[in-house]
């Protein structure tokens, strides 16, 4: 029987160094049974302000927790780590990353629900967790699904996330009917995690608002250095690559 493992985490900042300080987790089964999971733990690594200001975690919070690897998601989730069962975040790169650190090696199948809402979602101005909370009006839902498990509700916490995930969740895999209804929603949610997307015109940098073909087409020397010089996303590579290898 496949179980879900939704998961969020809160770190001491979002660069290499940094790691894991919280993680919040709703483990589902087929049959609707939920595992909550809400820990704390400790690193060697300072908090940086700017993370405290976005969760709220302080030193004193983590002060003589275990770490990451110690606490009972952790062990739970190496118990489930196959392919019976899918792990589920939104931004999944950020939270795999930090879940690397650790030492965890993944054997199990991975659904993203920023990709997903990428693709099925595309008519939303943002796909931030945060934003879909409100465009999609999950807030309305929020409260009595929070009270199911007793969990409380707070933008930029693990578990509170995790809980409007969860009912992001459901709205993608109806989507997902919808758009596919021959095929199992999460196989085809897996598939949306690993389908790069085209994008139409540049959100960012000197070009902002062009078309990204005409661009390759007056401005080479632009989509040169971009690729040379700038971390590019699975998206925008695949789509210069498309305009470049058509041409």
């Amino acid at each position: 029987m496949a179980k879900y493992i939704l998961f969020d985490t809160e770190t001491t900042g979002n660069q290499d160094e940094d790691r894991i300080i919280q993680v919040g987790a709703m483990i589902v089964d087929t049959k609707g049974k939920v595992e909550v999971f809400d820990e704390l733990c400790s690193t060697i690594l300072p908090i940086k302000i700017k993370a405290m200001v976005v969760h709220g975690i302080t030193p004193n919070l983590i002060e003589g927790k275990g770490v990451f690897t110690e606490t009972n998601f952790y062990k739970t989730l190496q118990s489930l780590n196959n392919q019976e069962n899918y792990l589920i975040a939104h931004n999944m790169p950020f939270d795999m990353g930090m879940m690397e650190k650790e030492g965890f090696i993944s054997q199990i199948r991975i659904i993203d629900t920023l990709r997903v809402a990428k693709h099925l979602l595309a008519e939303q101005e943002s796909k931030a967790l945060q934003y879909l909370r409100y465009s999609l009006e999950m807030y309305k839902e929020e409260q009595a699904e929070a009270d199911k498990y007793n969990i409380t509700i707070k933008a930029h916490d693990a578990i509170g996330d995790v809980l409007v995930m969860k009912l992001l969740l459901s709205k993608l895999v109806a989507l997902t009917k919808e758009k596919f209804p021959d095929i199992n929603p999460m196989l085809k949610m897996e598939e949306l995690t690993n389908t790069p997307i085209f994008i139409e015109t540049f959100a960012f940098g000197k070009h902002k608002g062009k078309k990204i073909s005409e661009v390759c087409d007056s401005d080479i020397g632009y989509i040169n250095w971009m690729q040379k010089n700038m971390d590019l996303d699975v998206d925008m590579k695949y789509t210069i690559d498309k305009i470049i290898g058509a041409d």
